[in-house]
């Protein structure tokens, strides 16, 4: 089956392979290319399972939603706007440096290329983990119900036929912080402040509503669960173990 998936076609100038498969989906554009995982087809965590449906909007979670809305439109034009902004591009080396401050070092592909490398990696399997709920319910998203507009005015076209629920981004942000934080425990608090924000970001950007943003956080745990018991995960966070450990020492110097 072919899919038009927002999340992977924003990775467009990613590279990497041009298809990917996950839960019975094959993810095929000519527009958009990205790079491999580390998980296969089978063993990425299926949303279906782990999730329920999205609040209903007579629901109190809902209600919940739009008080999150209501109070994120206060911030536009802010620095927390241009921040959430910033969050919004998961194009490399922008995720890089979105966390490279709460890190304590700047990450980059030639000074880090391990971090570098799980960063790209854990991007895709977290984004994937996302799309079987995504898919099944296909969820309005919140500037497009209020006919609002969102941080990224050039994502908008592709976002209005991508499902809302739940957060692709804020999934990768997650796992990100998660992981980071592991091989940089002195840090750690700083990291998943990071990681938090970064879900957070979708919700000031008008992309997102909470409820997509909590269970993408949920993916992005799941993801980071079956990324342990990957042979070929653990080997680059032990050879980003040893950036971080040179990292931070040049840091002190």
């Amino acid at each position: 089956m072919k899919v038009r998936s927002g999340f992977l076609i924003i990775l467009s100038l990613l590279s990497g392979l041009s298809c990917v498969q996950a839960n019975d989906t094959t993810i095929t554009d000519p527009h958009f290319s990205f790079v491999k995982g580390y998980l296969e087809e089978t063993e990425i965590p299926n949303s279906l399972k782990l999730l329920g449906p999205p609040p209903g909007k007579n629901s109190k979670a809902f209600s919940s939603d739009e008080e999150a809305r209501t109070n994120s439109i206060k911030l536009h034009g802010t620095e927390r706007w241009k921040q959430a902004t910033l969050d919004a591009d998961l194009t490399f080396p922008q995720p890089a440096m979105n966390f490279s401050s709460p890190m304590g070092f700047e990450i980059t592909e030639k000074t880090t290329p391990h971090i570098y490398t799980l960063m790209r990696r854990i991007l895709t399997d977290a984004g994937l983990s996302t799309y079987a709920v995504k898919n099944k319910y296909a969820r309005v998203r919140p500037f497009v119900m209020h006919h609002e507009r969102t941080c990224t005015p050039d994502q908008e076209k592709i976002l209005r036929s991508d499902g809302s629920y739940p957060s692709g981004h804020t999934a990768a942000g997650w796992a990100w912080a998660l992981v980071l934080s592991e091989i940089n425990p002195t840090h750690a608090d700083t990291i998943l402040k990071k990681g938090l924000d970064f879900g957070d970001s979708r919700i000031i950007c008008n992309a997102h509503w909470k409820s997509d943003v909590d269970a993408g956080r949920i993916m992005g745990a799941a993801t980071v669960a079956k990324l342990h018991d990957n042979a070929a995960f653990i080997a680059d966070v032990n050879a980003a173990r040893q950036e971080v450990k040179s990292m931070l020492s040049n840091e002190k110097k």
